[in-house]
């Protein structure tokens, strides 16, 4: 035993040398080694040097080339950088525009360090519009859940696909970042826009030594290469989150620090993307208002008016400039903060939805961008993020989480519908990271599997003006399944929770609530006589043990906001 420990003691020590080890002993190149460089994309190169190092003691080569000759431009040492004693080797703004394999050399005090590039061209354009959807912290189960929940199931077979279901490829990808297996929204979403893996909370740089969150080595974001090769392109973004969330900042930012809201909310402004909507409209005002959130008293809710933005600041206003056709710039900020999720504006109508009763979802969000964005000579690209996903598992908010993710669902179903007969549109559905969601089931070995299956909503086949509905009926009659009768196992109707046929359903609050509610074991006893008829062959004590269970039946909603029928439209 003892063996064994000093084994395991003596492996979680290599471990932690690993994990702490940095390249602070030799040199640190910026972009890192096995960068994916875009030709023509910008980036800033940087390579840093333990202590002082005199810049005549420098010498860098690229393919054996002085990096001034292959950027075009010289190159500024600063041998005692924000004063931490490193010395820093810069050239900002850079690229290159022939592809190819390329090996930086950095070598100083005898010490030398390389990394190698792949700078790699495209193919002559095919897609006039690119729409990337976003799910963030979406996972497999998250999947299968709204497949479940929006589709429903019977006798091991759907009742339909989702419409993310229906793509063409599928595929795994992997989203570890420099510093971390699993990796956060921030640089996650950045690796999507700039093609370069960074660390946690950095967005559109390198992390490199720099004290200021804004001076670290940055990379091109999409919006930025868009805007300067093809200023035709329209340019969106839409987020059911605060805009200046990691996910949607990620489209703009150069930011080592994703809480930087003020300097991201700037960014956005500078690069003035076509359409902007989600939530977030404090970081848009001054300290000065009473609903400001800035440390600043710069009001960009007014710079972005006067830079010719149609601002909107709920859903009527937003179908209504989407659908004008003079509208050829969007701002709309919906909330101070997170929009309310799907469950709570459509059914439960909790949070903040009494204060914000004309919020939009994401699939009408999705096809206001698309209204505008459609009108641009040279075409677009939209982003498309359904963040609620990962707000609602972290907090293991599962209901809320699923019912998000068939929201995101029916928006990409919008997509495809715009996409339908065409043959220049390209749809791409990513996760940035998952949550660690399983979906734990068991099996019916009752003999009784098609009895349930026709007391089960599952049966019920939704149409396109439908969303499912959890419910936790006042009554309802027996059924017998795995040998249990639903009615018997649960609380009278006259103690458990009196909810209508359209009340609300499932969240952890409710059963909280509702497990309180459970008859005392003298009124359990007294009812046991009528749960023993149906309850024969389990033991008592499962006969009288309150359990809940929850009816799932389809009820109808405003076309607004309908789950999308499934089309096998083009999404080429």
């Amino acid at each position: 035993m003892m063996s064994t420990n000093r084994a395991l003691q003596t492996l979680f020590a290599l471990a932690v040398v690993a994990a702490t080890a940095t390249p602070a002993a030799a040199q640190t190149i910026y972009p890192i080694t096995r960068a994916e460089i875009l030709a023509g994309a910008k980036f800033d190169f940087k390579v840093e040097f333990p202590g002082s190092v005199p810049a005549a003691d420098i010498k860098i080569t690229i393919n054996g080339r002085d990096p001034a000759d292959v950027f075009g431009k010289a190159a500024t040492v600063d041998g005692n950088e924000e004063g931490q004693g490193h010395t820093a080797y810069w050239i900002r703004d850079v690229s290159i525009e022939q592809p190819g394999a390329y090996e930086v050399s950095a070598t100083a005090g005898g010490k030398s360090q390389a990394v190698r590039w792949d700078v790699f061209g495209t193919p002559p354009r095919r897609a006039r519009n690119v729409i990337l959807f976003v799910g963030d912290g979406l996972s497999v189960a998250h999947r299968t859940a709204a497949r479940i929940l929006s589709k429903g199931i019977a006798e091991g077979r759907y009742g339909g696909e989702l419409a993310i279901d229906d793509m063409p490829f599928m595929a795994l990808v992997s989203t570890s970042g420099m510093d971390s297996l699993v990796t956060d929204s921030a640089n996650s979403m950045s690796a999507y826009t700039t093609g370069h893996k960074s660390c946690v909370n950095a967005m559109g740089v390198y992390c490199a030594r720099n004290k200021n969150g804004l001076a670290h080595p940055k990379v091109e974001t999409i919006t930025e290469l868009v805007k300067r090769r093809n200023p035709g392109m329209g340019i969106g973004v839409v987020t059911n989150t605060e805009i200046e969330d990691a996910t949607p900042a990620g489209m703009v930012a150069h930011v080592r620090r994703r809480s930087d809201y003020d300097e991201i909310v700037r960014m956005f402004f500078e690069a003035k993307p076509d359409v902007m909507m989600g939530g977030g409209t404090g970081f848009f005002l001054p300290k000065a208002d009473k609903a400001g959130k800035r440390k600043d008293e710069e009001n960009y809710l007014e710079k972005f008016k006067a830079a010719g933005y149609k601002f909107v600041a709920n859903a009527t206003e937003m179908k209504a400039a989407g659908s004008d056709k003079a509208t050829a710039q969007l701002l709309g900020l919906f909330h101070p903060g997170n929009l309310d999720g799907a469950l709570d504006r459509l059914v439960l109508k909790k949070g903040s939805v009494a204060a914000f009763p004309d919020q939009p979802d994401l699939a009408d969000q999705t096809r206001a961008a698309i209204d505008i964005l459609s009108r641009k000579p040279d075409g677009f690209v939209l982003m498309v993020e359904s963040g609620l996903i990962d707000k609602y598992s972290h907090v293991l908010d599962w209901e809320r989480a699923v019912y998000d993710t068939i929201m995101l669902d029916n928006a990409v179903a919008a997509a495809k519908a715009f996409a339908a007969g065409r043959d220049d549109t390209l749809i791409v559905v990513v996760a940035d990271h998952t949550h660690p969601v399983s979906i734990i089931g068991t099996y019916d070995d009752s003999g009784r599997a098609s009895a349930c299956a026709t007391n089960s909503a599952s049966t019920i086949r939704p149409n396109s003006r439908t969303i499912l509905r959890p419910t936790l009926p006042a009554t309802r009659a027996p059924s017998t399944c795995h040998g249990v009768s639903r009615s018997c196992s649960r609380a009278s109707p006259t103690t458990a929770h009196q909810a209508s046929p359209t009340s609300a359903g499932p969240s952890s609050r409710l059963r909280r609530r509702t497990s309180r509610q459970w008859p005392t074991k003298s009124t359990a006893r007294r009812r046991r006589c009528a749960c023993r008829a149906t309850c024969r062959s389990r033991s008592r004590r499962e006969c009288i043990r309150p359990t809940m269970s929850y009816s799932l039946r389809w009820v109808p909603v405003p076309s607004s906001s309908a789950a999308a029928s499934t089309t096998r439209g083009s999404s080429a």
